[in-house]
């Protein structure tokens, strides 16, 4: 008997738990809720498909070769505002490793996410996508416009460009 009256408070205090966590109860606020697919912010389709991303950077030259005082600044930079979360290899750490990133992303879509985080992690598809995987909001680090192109152009000397 002690059992069953067991198995049944485990039995309700599970349904009272699955009840709490929306699993089909009424709203008491009285507001209607929205599915997320039809949220104003979902409807990115022109914003999430731009490989360039979200921001000011519509057009990023690049220098061949590799500027090296810029590298030595972006390495330094990096040092201080990156490398506590992201490898310089393909391994995540906190964000993902920065091994590839100048093959996967455009010199733009690097600079607009350095630049502009919370728009991107908020609109751009694949910041969202890599925000799924890493779990964690990546803090806007406030680079300047300069700073986050030397840590482009350090990016650009893990990945072996010259």
């Amino acid at each position: 008997m002690k059992q069953l009256r067991y198995l049944f408070i485990c039995t309700l205090a599970l349904a009272i738990g699955a009840a709490g966590c929306g699993g089909g109860g009424q709203e008491t606020s009285g507001e209607e809720k929205t599915p997320a697919a039809e949220t104003p912010a979902a409807d990115n389709s022109a914003a999430a498909s731009d490989p360039k991303g979200i921001g000011k950077f519509k057009d990023v030259p690049l220098t061949h070769p590799l500027d090296e005082a810029m590298v030595k600044k972006g390495q330094e930079i990096a040092e201080v505002k990156c490398t506590s979360c992201h490898k310089l290899t393909e391994e995540k750490l906190v964000g993902p490793g920065w091994k590839g990133v100048t093959d996967r992303r455009t010199p733009e879509w690097i600079m607009n996410f350095v630049t502009n985080v919370d728009e991107m992690l908020d609109k751009d598809a694949e910041a969202q996508a890599m925000l799924e995987i890493c779990m964690v909001r990546m803090p806007n680090q406030n680079l300047s416009d300069d700073d986050a192109r030397a840590v482009l152009e350090y990016m650009r000397k893990i990945d072996g460009k010259n």
